[in-house]
């Protein structure tokens, strides 16, 4: 496009479901020059995260006037890298891929793709829960949807409230570590500081096996059905829990690089819990997050040297 960013209509989408497959959400946020933000969103209560990431895209491009060039900003490479590289092929060989298997979401490429066609639009990619204004709107407005599919109750001042609400750290080194978890349920008085602690360690193991098997442990005490918000400092169990652990399984425990995925017992140890609860990860920044997580972290130091 030739017209600068300032001058053009600037699109936001996001769209998730969680579990994956589960109930989904997806959002839109619109920003046309000197005109106040523009929001959309909306769920279905059975779908896969690339499904509303297709379904956000579709949105914001009905959300267009008829002609109006528009700047398009997701966190997808699913959804950017098709429109942009992969849909011409596709076309081609009839909607099929390389390997000669239908194109998943056939349906919405197309839709996408009828949409998409004579206008003018760039496709950018914004790195996803990194600080972006809009980005993260979009963010929370398709959370919300997969939080009134699942019936969650709503907190204070709006905030998704959860019936357990769990801080997770640990403590590894070389030879093992220790980890600690506040544990506060529905019963528990957080004004008092209620709620309990659990501790455990583990020797010849990695930080980040312990990591899994400790939120493993953690879920696993908690009864079936319950509704959990997990905090942890860890990206690696964060995303592997909300993220990558529906594609591993699909690959048959295999990465995207062919390699397979490291701690797998640990890992299907963890999705047995995560199936038998509807369980969140919220991004670990701000004072909520880092509740008591200097303690904990002692603790933790102290099951690793006292061996649990």
């Amino acid at each position: 496009m030739t017209v600068r960013s300032q001058d053009v209509t600037r699109v936001y989408t996001d769209g998730g479901a969680s579990p994956n497959p589960g109930p989904g959400g997806w959002a839109v946020v619109v920003l046309r020059p000197g005109a106040e933000p523009e929001e959309h969103a909306g769920g279905e209560p059975r779908t896969t995260n690339n499904r509303m990431e297709l379904t956000a895209a579709i949105r914001a491009l009905e959300a267009l006037r008829p002609g109006e060039p528009a700047e398009l900003y997701v966190d997808s490479q699913y959804v950017r890298q098709g429109i942009t590289a992969w849909l011409p092929t596709w076309v081609r060989r009839g909607w099929r891929k390389a390997d000669g298997k239908p194109v998943e979401n056939e349906d919405l490429w197309r839709r996408l793709a009828s949409l998409a066609a004579g206008r003018e639009l760039a496709w950018r990619w914004v790195r996803g829960h990194a600080g972006d204004r809009w980005n993260e709107r979009a963010d929370q407005l398709a959370a919300a949807e997969i939080r009134r599919l699942h019936g969650d109750r709503p907190g204070e001042d709006g905030a998704p409230a959860a019936d357990w609400e769990v801080h997770l750290r640990i403590s590894a080194d070389r030879g093992g570590g220790g980890w600690a978890a506040a544990v506060r349920g529905p019963e528990d008085d957080a004004a008092a500081g209620g709620g309990r602690v659990l501790t455990g360690a583990a020797t010849g193991t990695s930080g980040n096996r312990l990591e899994i098997l400790a939120a493993a442990e953690v879920l696993e005490s908690l009864p079936p059905g319950a509704s959990v918000v997990v905090h942890t400092p860890s990206d690696y169990l964060r995303h592997g829990a909300s993220r990558w652990l529906p594609a591993w399984r699909r690959r048959g425990w295999i990465k995207k690089d062919g390699g397979p995925v490291a701690n797998r017992d640990a890992w299907e140890r963890l999705a047995r819990a995560l199936e038998r609860r509807r369980v969140r990860w919220p991004d670990p920044r701000g004072a909520e997050a880092e509740e008591g997580g200097a303690e904990l972290e002692k603790m933790a130091r102290a099951a690793r040297r006292g061996g649990g």
